[in-house]
């Protein structure tokens, strides 16, 4: 098991890494994660969702994502309240005091059922597993029924690898300090430390860790290196660069370059070329990995816009604006009006601009939003944006779909494939354009392929992943104005050549003889 000093510690891609190790020296390998929250999600195949972190995971892996590999996923719909996923289903939303507080007993006696349940299973399928902590086991107040962490660890007999970030600073008194917060059985469960994101010269750092080692008796198994420009989907939250600097370049020619990936997270400024893409951030924006090949274009200046932060002039001189999903849709609208933002949109459309609504995206582009059993969180009726002819009304039964299809745009045709993750139902009050034609994985036509404004500047859809396939991103930009076509790039090729320089990097700087007491590592 991986646990970290904190959060973005490199948790996720060291199993990632260790996972694509093991995968290419032949041991049949699978990702776990108890507990995860997060606001990315994937469907997996057997109909239901994880975190985004572990659908890479099981990338690396060889496999297809699965809900046993992410048991319970938290994901928070307002600062003290969150939906909970157990093995893939939507089961309830509760406030935070009910699964972290006093009164949590209950909740987490049922939770880690599901988690021990869906570990047996894939203990007797797999040869390793990989099990992926949260955020730090020090967290002294959510210790008691701890699930993801320690608590885990003891109750199936795990050894714990803790890694921690010293591009952050503090490193050795982040390790110290952690296994000084543990338990005596906890702390002897650590069987070595892994130091991430090191720049300069190793021997530098020499001195620190003979003095690591003999001040907590745990081995070093590595020092991994900050790696340049890693593209790999994100867990959750935007990147630390971005959360810092957002909207403080929105009139500069750069492109931002703000795909969050685990190992670094910095903005390489370019020269403005093509289209200049806005990407509208809300407090809960879900699924902002939909952009990563937006942000990898050679050809786009894209930027994320926290709207919390703007004005309303500043959406002028954007070619192609988008609204990204959401775990709160009414919440965000309603923060997204306040800020004038309805008007900023209406003047963009008004001056030939482009817009794409994407899943709680497309239901604000509608007439009214209507959550009667306060699915999201009140319950209550919303007024949409009025720009496309449709209502949405919120269920309990989430739609949960791999699907695939076809693109129409500009009378040309592009395959396309992605995933539906939605608590919202749609309906068309009138038969306009339809861009997209799509079937799940059992050949059954998508409920709703979105639909096209009468004039051709509005875009909505519920597919997530729709810039994923090189042709189809390439259609989708030629229709928002970009006239430089085949620069797409093939989303999927990336990752798997991301995951290989990954598990290099790993194999290279992790003391694999140490490792294989703790892995079937395949040494000899």
């Amino acid at each position: 098991m991986v646990q970290g000093t904190t959060s973005d510690a490199g948790k996720s891609t060291l199993v990632a890494g260790l996972c694509r190790l093991l995968r290419r020296r032949g041991v049949k390998v699978a990702p776990f994660k108890p507990q995860n929250m997060a606001l990315n999600s994937a469907v997996t195949v057997d109909g239901g969702e994880i975190g985004r972190a572990q659908a890479l995971q099981a990338m690396a892996s060889g496999l297809a994502p699965h809900t046993d590999f992410n048991p319970i996923l938290l994901k928070p719909s307002s600062n003290s309240r969150a939906q909970v996923v157990v093995q893939g289903k939507a089961l309830t939303e509760l406030e935070a005091a009910a699964f972290f507080g006093p009164e949590a007993a209950h909740y987490k006696g049922l939770a880690m059922e599901a988690v021990l349940d869906s570990f047996s299973r894939l203990q007797g399928e797999y040869a390793a597993l990989v099990v992926e902590g949260a955020g730090s086991p020090a967290e002294i107040n959510l210790r008691a029924n701890d699930i993801a962490n320690m608590g885990f660890a003891e109750a199936v007999d795990c050894p714990v690898i803790l890694i921690a970030d010293i591009d952050r600073g503090g490193v050795f008194a982040h390790l110290v300090g952690t296994l000084a917060l543990l338990s005596d059985s906890e702390r002897e469960r650590v069987k070595g430390l892994v130091i991430n994101r090191f720049r300069g010269d190793l021997s530098l750092l020499a001195p620190g860790i003979d003095w690591l080692e003999q001040h907590t008796g745990k081995p070093v198994l590595g020092v991994l290196p900050y790696i340049e420009d890693l593209q790999l989907d994100a867990e959750d939250a935007l990147p630390r660069s971005l959360s810092q600097n957002l909207n403080q370049n929105l009139n500069q020619n750069l492109n931002q370059n703000l795909n969050q990936n685990l190992n670094q997270n910095e903005c390489q400024p370019v020269a403005r070329v093509g289209l200049r893409v806005g990407i509208l951030v809300y407090p809960r924006i879900s699924n902002h990995t939909d952009f990563d090949p937006l942000l990898q274009h050679p050809a786009l200046e894209c930027q994320f816009l926290a709207i919390n932060k703007l004005e309303v002039e500043d959406l002028q001189g954007f070619d192609l604006l988008i609204l990204p999903g959401c775990k709160n849709v009414r919440a965000d609208l309603e923060l997204l009006r306040s800020r004038g933002m309805d008007k900023a949109i209406a003047r963009h459309l008004r001056y030939g601009g482009k817009l794409i609504g994407i899943c709680g995206g497309y239901q604000m582009l509608g007439l009214e939003l209507d959550d009667p059993l306060g699915v999201e969180h009140d319950a209550g009726a919303s007024e949409g944006l009025g720009l496309l002819p449709l209502i949405t009304e919120f269920k309990r039964d989430k739609t949960l779909l791999n699907v695939s299809g076809e693109l129409r745009l500009l009378g040309q045709t592009a395959a396309i494939q992605g995933y539906e993750i939605h608590c919202g139902q749609s309906q068309l009050l009138t038969q306009g354009p339809r861009p997209l034609s799509l079937r799940d994985s059992d050949g059954t036509p998508s409920r709703d392929g979105g639909c096209l404004s009468q004039d051709g500047a509005i875009f909505g859809t519920y597919l997530h992943g729709l810039f994923d396939s090189p042709e189809a991103c390439d259609l989708l930009l030629a229709w928002a104005g970009l006239s430089e076509q085949g620069k797409a790039v093939d989303l999927a090729a990336r990752r798997e050549a991301e995951l290989e320089r990954l598990a290099d990097v790993c194999e290279q700087h992790l003391d694999l003889q140490r490792l294989a007491t703790l892995l079937p590592l395949a040494l000899n």
